[in-house]
């Protein structure tokens, strides 16, 4: 099987393997977490949950990334990326225990969201960090096989993580803080983890480095305009449109999970037990969406090119999305989310291939920032737009019919400028 073959060669490398057991722990802890977030704030009985309600949880958690983002980048171009995954994972450890706390306690929602919210954010410079260490610890040669395996890893991860996220959840008569305390316990491991490697291993280079961070935030604006501006060069053309493509693709997987979310809670089960194991089902079947495309993409990037690529991943889903989410059904939804999970994970690899390929090392920690803030962005909008346009038991065709013009426009636009 290719995969093995491709994963048995990364695996020759040292520096890859350390960075994956960081990375699968860290994103197995994210699994575990944001289903603890789901239960509580969706599918608790004593909640009534609406599309608004999702929505403005999503905001509070993700808009507030839109400040932290650049600054996360320009750090991460300064600072060694294996002491952001050390202190970055212990923090994370420390908060998720103080959200643990603030469960059981009963009190008001804002300070559970703010508390959730510093274990995300935190997130922001762990993520683009994973990003942007990956071309220091395999050659050029092998770096499309190692975006392909290497994300598809941790998401898989994140899948398992809130698989074993529902298990706990039975085990211990529902209880959300019991499973965000397995996360805090998982963050730690990814702290450990990230000890194997030498801290100056994952760059950036000695010169690119100002550990002062008074001279970081006064530098922060122009440093940003600078990356910008390299972005914007002919040679990242490519570069700027596939990010221009996978944030539209998010909005389309936004606006769909907070669909998913209301037909699970109302229009598919009884009760919220019900709704959540279907949730799960749902998310793990996307799980293996993602892991197809880990093997299909790198034999469909290297035949077609990575952006059209892209462009073949949007147009199917333009194709498969209304014809599975139009019936509102539970099996159909289920193909749907295989089908949206290897589309999704397919564009993404090839977008991080492309602006690792054509971005300087010395700006890949603020672009990525840039690709993480651009997300959640997209993300938000998405809920906002999908709860203007769900009734209360989520069934929107108008909704569905609009995400496939999404994707639509998104595969015209990519083939265009391929052929360009």
């Amino acid at each position: 099987m290719s995969v093995v073959r491709d994963l048995r060669v990364l695996l020759r490398f040292s520096g890859f393997r350390r960075l994956l057991a960081v990375r699968l722990l860290s994103q197995g802890a994210d699994g575990v977490y944001q289903i603890a977030l789901a239960a509580y704030v969706v599918f608790s009985p004593e909640k009534q949950t609406s599309a608004t309600a999702i929505a403005s949880a999503m905001a509070v958690l993700l808009l507030p990334y839109s400040l932290v983002g650049p600054f996360a980048g320009v750090l991460l171009d300064r600072w060694r990326r294996r002491q952001v995954f050390l202190h970055g994972n212990l923090l994370r450890a420390l908060l998720a225990c103080a959200t643990a706390v603030l469960m059981v306690s009963h009190v008001p929602d804002w300070l559970f969201y703010v508390s959730a919210l510093c274990v995300t954010a935190v997130n922001r410079f762990v993520l683009a960090g994973l990003s942007a260490a990956l071309p220091r610890v395999v050659d050029a040669e092998r770096l499309v096989m190692a975006n392909s395996l290497s994300p598809t890893a941790g998401t898989l991860a994140a899948t398992a993580g809130g698989g074993l996220a529902f298990a706990v959840r039975l085990v211990t008569a529902d209880s959300d803080a019991a499973v965000v305390l397995l996360g805090a316990l998982l963050y730690l491991g990814s702290a450990l983890a990230s000890l194997s490697l030498a801290p100056q291993s994952l760059g950036p280079d000695r010169d690119a480095v100002q550990p002062r961070l008074g001279a970081v935030l006064v530098g922060t604006m122009r440093d940003l305009v600078a990356g910008v501006r390299h972005l914007a060069e002919p040679p990242r053309r490519e570069a700027a449109w596939a990010l221009t493509a996978m944030t539209l693709m998010r909005f389309c997987y936004g606006a769909l999970l907070v669909l998913l979310l209301m037909l699970c809670r109302y229009a598919l089960s009884s009760n919220p037990r019900q709704g959540l194991t279907l949730l799960g089902l749902a998310l793990g079947i996307s799980g293996a969406g993602f892991f197809a495309a880990a093997l299909v993409t790198p034999w469909a990037a290297g035949r077609l090119g990575p952006g059209r690529w892209i462009a073949v991943c949007a147009g199917s889903a333009a194709v498969l999305e209304p014809s599975l989410g139009l019936p509102f059904a539970a099996g159909p939804m289920l193909v749907a989310a295989f089908v949206l999970g290897l589309t999704t994970q397919g564009a993404k690899i090839s977008t991080d291939t492309i602006v690792q390929s054509s971005v300087d090392d010395g700006f890949r920690g603020r672009i990525f920032s840039v690709y993480d803030v651009l997300f959640n962005i997209a993300f938000v909008g998405a809920a906002a737009v999908a709860a203007v346009m769900l009734p209360p038991d989520g069934r929107s065709a108008a909704l569905v019919v609009m995400v496939a013009v999404v994707y639509a426009a998104v595969a015209v636009s990519m083939s265009r400028f391929e052929r360009q």
